[in-house]
């Protein structure tokens, strides 16, 4: 199942609709949403029936959408994409309601809209009563060039440059005012507890996962530091998603002496909206910077338990090398790093100073921050949007290096 697809939806129908009004769509787009929360409560429900219900439900109100030829031309792509996912979680209720041939149906209609997910086809427990139908096979073939393991696989390489032009990463220190106001508000001592530096990185960082709800389909509208992401999960019930999670975990690790950036992981293709925003926090213990992912309560490790950085985990997917997840989280190795991670990571961004309220969206904002994005070579930076004004670098050993004292 495909849990949580309506934030790709949100922000094509937030981008069109920002040139394009209409009521209509507006109208469609709150229903829609309203479907996928009863979807999502049916789902966790085990009750198939009505899951399955739903689903049919939002299939009908895309089909009586009675668009101009403008709006048409504006939502059609974000049409698809709904039928796509929606054909998809389709597929997978009917499979587990042992409907077969409906699931091997709804699968095709899934790929004809555009659906090209194969990893997470490939792993999908709710899938398991068709996979291994000759139909549901042929289907999944379908899709397997947009296998997002092979293309990671397939990325250019990278290559050193002359960095005396780039800017310096630059860490906020842990006695700067607010940030001592988070480490008292958090009482991250007590959260951290007394043992080793890496146990207290974990610590935090599990810490984050338990006591702000996430929920990546969620823009929360407040301003962006750890306290009030803290209060305005607290006030509404909403969760954050993950780039305010990252920024949570963030001044937190700042505020106890731990240099740490939060990194927005992007995939290849530049019409794909979701990407995921994990830290890396850089242990003095083990001299080297680490993975962390407060949203799902990720660490990641090499076959020997060696707890790995953003930069060795991409290497060892690249390479099919073993990688392992920590105990605490319920995510699977096979989803998490084999397909939601491996689309991720094909190039990866964050900014240059790490601080309080980094990207404030309401108080005054930081007026040196710049972005800087690692990017394999031979990528089309020039047809992506999201690297326009970034700093961009084929260099790993700039974009890791070790932060100063």
């Amino acid at each position: 199942m495909r849990t949580a697809f309506f934030l790709t939806v949100l922000f094509f129908s937030l981008t069109v609709s920002g040139q394009t009004k209409s009521p209509k769509w507006d109208s469609f787009i709150s229903a829609l949403q309203i479907l996928e929360n009863d979807y999502q409560n049916y789902y966790v429900a085990k009750d198939y029936v009505r899951t399955e219900s739903i689903l049919k439900q939002m299939i009908v109100s895309a089909d009586s959408l009675n668009l101009s030829e403008q709006e048409e031309n504006d939502f059609q792509p974000t049409i698809k994409t709904i039928k796509a996912n929606v054909y998809y979680n389709l597929a997978c209720v009917n499979s587990l309601l042992n409907k077969k041939q409906a699931a091997i149906a709804d699968f095709d209609k899934a790929i004809d809209f555009g659906y090209s997910e194969y990893q997470h086809a490939k792993t999908d427990s709710d899938l398991d009563n068709i996979r291994n139908d000759k139909k549901f096979v042929a289907s999944l073939s379908r899709i397997k060039q947009y296998d997002m393991l092979q293309i990671l696989r397939h990325s250019g390489n990278y290559t050193a440059q002359d960095n005396r032009s780039l800017p310096s990463f630059v860490y906020q220190h842990a006695e700067q005012q607010n940030l001592r106001e988070v480490k008292r508000y958090f009482n991250l001592d007590s959260v951290a507890g007394n043992g080793n530096e890496v146990s207290k990185i974990i610590n935090i960082m599990l810490y984050v996962t338990k006591s702000i709800k996430y929920d990546g389909s969620n823009w929360a509208l407040c301003e962006f530091d750890a306290i009030d992401f803290y209060n305005y999960y607290k006030a509404t019930g909403k969760g954050i998603n993950c780039r305010h999670k990252a920024m949570t975990l963030n001044e937190m690790y700042l505020a106890m002496g731990f240099k740490s950036r939060y990194v927005t992981c992007m995939p290849k293709d530049r019409k794909d909206t979701d990407c995921h925003v994990i830290n890396c926090v850089y242990s003095e213990t083990l001299k080297k910077w680490l993975w962390m992912d407060a949203s799902h309560g990720i660490y990641v490790m090499d076959e020997n338990n060696n707890m790995l950085s953003i930069g060795e985990v991409r290497d060892r997917l690249k390479n099919n090398l073993p990688l392992k997840l920590n105990k605490e989280t319920v995510r699977t190795k096979e989803w998490y790093l084999d397909y939601y991670m491996a689309k991720n990571l094909y190039w990866i961004q964050c900014t240059n100073i790490s601080k309080f309220n980094t990207e404030s969206r309401y108080r005054t904002a930081e007026k040196d921050l710049q972005y800087i994005s690692l990017v394999p070579s031979g990528f089309d930076e020039a047809q992506n949007n999201y690297l326009k004004g970034n700093i961009i670098t084929n260099d790993p050993a700039y974009f890791w290096q070790l932060p100063g004292k």
